[in-house]
């Protein structure tokens, strides 16, 4: 696989849309070594400035002597944007030799499992079908372990609660300001909105919030 073949891989996994819910990152991530257990990591959400949240605390992180890793979304000219150490994208052989080892997980994961429906038996396949954010996010964590990288810092993809980045544990989390934000997945309300940014706030973890609207 070269690099374009893996990135059009990677974008055809689109065609699942876009699921909010940690089960299949969990899973994915447990085949690959819960990477995300091996750094510090300080997680952001929310609707305006947090790329640029995150690229300042990267900054400060790395400027102090912290071998630092970045996940941010989208890109604006090559996927490699998204996924740095030390501010130094991933390289398009690592994007290769990455997508071909979780996709070979995920190809490897079909479990065939046999159930009893009166005198009848049935052949169930269950297999989990990633999808591009939750791919990525794997990807990104698994490159951030074998970089060993004291911090990661990850930008939510859309919300929070139910994001694929939401599987941290962080130090700390990060909510900048919130408006109307893909309220179709999110809810019509500023309220709901910021009930699902809110997700990434976790038992013991401080939280630093930007001020915002009442």
């Amino acid at each position: 696989m070269g690099y374009a073949a893996a990135i059009d891989y990677l974008y055809g996994l689109q065609k699942h849309g876009i699921k909010l819910g940690l089960d299949t990152t969990a899973k994915l991530l447990f085949l690959s070594g819960n990477p995300q257990n091996y750094f510090s990591s300080v997680h952001i959400a929310g609707t305006n400035g947090k790329g640029s949240t995150s690229a300042i605390i990267a900054s400060i992180l790395q400027a102090a002597g912290f071998r630092t890793g970045l996940f941010t979304s989208p890109h604006l000219v090559s996927f490699t944007e998204r996924i740095r150490v030390n501010n130094e994208e991933i390289t398009e052989g690592e994007v290769v030799e990455l997508t071909e080892e979780i996709k070979l997980k995920v190809e490897s994961s079909k479990l065939k499992v046999k159930s009893k429906t009166g005198n009848t038996e049935h052949s169930i396949f269950h297999t989990f079908e990633p999808t591009f954010f939750e791919f990525v996010t794997v990807m990104a964590f698994l490159y951030f372990k074998r970089k060993d990288v004291d911090w990661a810092i990850v930008e939510t993809g859309m919300g929070g609660r139910l994001d694929a980045t939401n599987v941290l544990l962080p130090e700390a989390s990060v909510i900048t300001s919130i408006n109307y934000d893909h309220s179709e997945f999110l809810g019509n309300t500023i309220s709901a909105i910021a009930e699902e940014k809110a997700g990434i706030i976790k038992d013991g973890v401080p939280v630093i919030t930007s001020a915002q609207e009442p």
